[in-house]
């Protein structure tokens, strides 16, 4: 693949062989983004667990402390009461069978969905649309639940969601290059002790074998793995 000059610019400051900590690797991330807009800031896991099997799969939430730099579109499926306390916490989009008729058309103009369980029979059938987009609202990520408000209101606070894929990889989000490296460092803190947390039992070896942050259209830096419990006062402010 060819890159642009700026790329490769910015791949030559970072030393492949090295592995950087968390703080270098933001510090790194701002210096080396060759976006023009404010890049997302991501970071890739490679988790030692065999995701074929049920009882070695990762997925959960976890609210940023300095949210995520973007607010998210929420859906959400519900009616009566439980649909003016939707849109009461701000969410975007509100209703129940004419909007779930929308979405199974292939409407997608939204970053989250959150439906109460008395239409998860009906939200259900949208699993085709939903499910490859990491859409579909779960029990277990809180976006199936009564208290739609809160969960509206978590999201748009920065809560993000996580599951690792079929290659054992992990992706999540832990804010902007506007960022100060201070709330980079602490939103990976977060996301990480969470991910800690929620090793399967019978994952067995290294649970965190490699990590690496990028930016939008930014190249990779390796960050050193063995480095689980992160010390915030190592960024700057």
């Amino acid at each position: 693949m060819k890159r642009s000059k700026g790329y490769r610019n910015a791949a030559a400051q970072i030393d492949r062989e090295n592995l950087y900590s968390p703080a270098e690797a933001v510090k790194l991330a701002k210096e080396t983004s060759v976006s023009k807009f404010d890049a997302t800031v991501e970071v890739a896991l490679r988790l030692g667990v065999d995701p074929r099997k049920a009882d070695q799969m990762v997925r959960g939430t976890v609210n940023l402390p300095h949210g995520t730099g973007k607010t998210a579109r929420v859906l959400v499926f519900a009616t009566g009461d439980r649909a003016e306390e939707a849109r009461a916490a701000g969410a975007d989009i509100v209703g129940a069978d004419e909007l779930i008729d929308e979405v199974a058309k292939g409407r997608l103009d939204f970053d989250a969905v959150v439906a109460t369980p008395d239409l998860m029979g009906k939200v259900g059938r949208l699993g085709r649309v939903l499910g490859p987009r990491g859409l579909m609202p779960n029990p277990k990520t809180g976006t199936v639940t009564p208290a739609v408000g809160k969960a509206v209101t978590d999201i748009k606070g920065g809560k993000i969601e996580f599951r690792v894929d079929r290659h054992s990889n992990l992706h999540f989000i832990i804010g902007k290059v506007s960022f100060t490296e201070r709330q980079l460092v602490e939103n990976y803190a977060a996301a990480l002790d969470e991910v800690l947390r929620l090793k399967p039992s019978a994952a067995k070896g290294r649970y965190v074998k490699k990590v690496a942050f990028t930016t939008s259209m930014g190249p990779g830096i390796p960050v050193d793995p063995n480095v689980t419990r992160v010390a915030a006062a190592d960024a700057d402010a």
